[in-house]
């Protein structure tokens, strides 16, 4: 059973999700929230495996509210999914480097939510990520990292699953382009987040382009 926390100031966009989410098997809805404030208080409360969080809300907004959350989480945390009216949202990219897992457009069909809360929950931290890729590249550029990440510690292997991802690729696509297998990409990503600190998938692609080692529409 996937537990999920559902937080959008909109009444009928919420009650939506929760009516679609608690439809569907194997889903829990432990919780709805009207602003980022008080999706922080029920996280806390309910500890969810997921939550859908709306980025533009008055108060807290997402991005806020997904720091405090991951700043305050037990172990694991839960896979944060941003939600949003627009494919190229700037808040979408703070979001990332906050700790979500990836996004969602609010206009998606029902398939197509709960096959990202399937995905998030089962450890992909990237849904749609052509979508999310075209995102990072549209932001990067207006983006400084006063010190870009270091990535001397990888190995020439790492590094290319990492350009790879940030390209947009799944983890099927990268073992078929590098003729090895998906558990393999998945222990190089997984050396790689533990060498460079990172806790989501979201979080490396943005340093692959904030260290330079892919550059936008390259």
């Amino acid at each position: 059973m996937t537990t999920v926390l559902v937080v959008d100031d909109q009444f009928l966009i919420r009650a939506g999700l929760v009516g679609l989410l608690r439809a569907a098997p194997g889903i829990e809805v432990v919780g709805e929230a009207s602003d980022g404030a008080e999706g922080v208080t029920l996280a806390a409360e309910t500890a969810p495996d997921v939550i859908l969080m709306d980025v533009r809300m008055p108060g807290m907004n997402g991005i806020e509210a997904t720091e405090r959350i991951l700043a305050e989480a037990g172990d694991p945390p839960p896979r944060i999914l941003m939600l949003t009216t627009f494919d190229l949202d700037e808040y979408v990219y703070g979001a990332l480097r906050a700790g979500a897992c990836g996004f969602l457009l609010k206009d998606s069909g029902p398939e197509r939510l709960l096959a990202a809360v399937a995905a998030v929950a089962g450890g992909d931290a990237l849904f749609a990520p052509s979508v999310t890729r075209r995102l990072v590249e549209a932001y990067a550029r207006q983006t400084a990292c006063e010190q870009p990440p270091d990535l001397d510690a990888l190995t020439s292997r790492e590094l290319d699953v990492l350009k790879l991802i940030a390209r947009g690729l799944s983890n099927l696509e990268i073992a078929d382009r590098l003729y090895i297998s998906e558990a393999t990409v998945k222990t190089h990503l997984n050396r790689t987040m533990t060498k460079l600190d990172l806790d989501s998938r979201a979080q490396a692609v943005v340093v692959a382009y904030e260290s330079g080692l892919v550059t936008p529409g390259g």
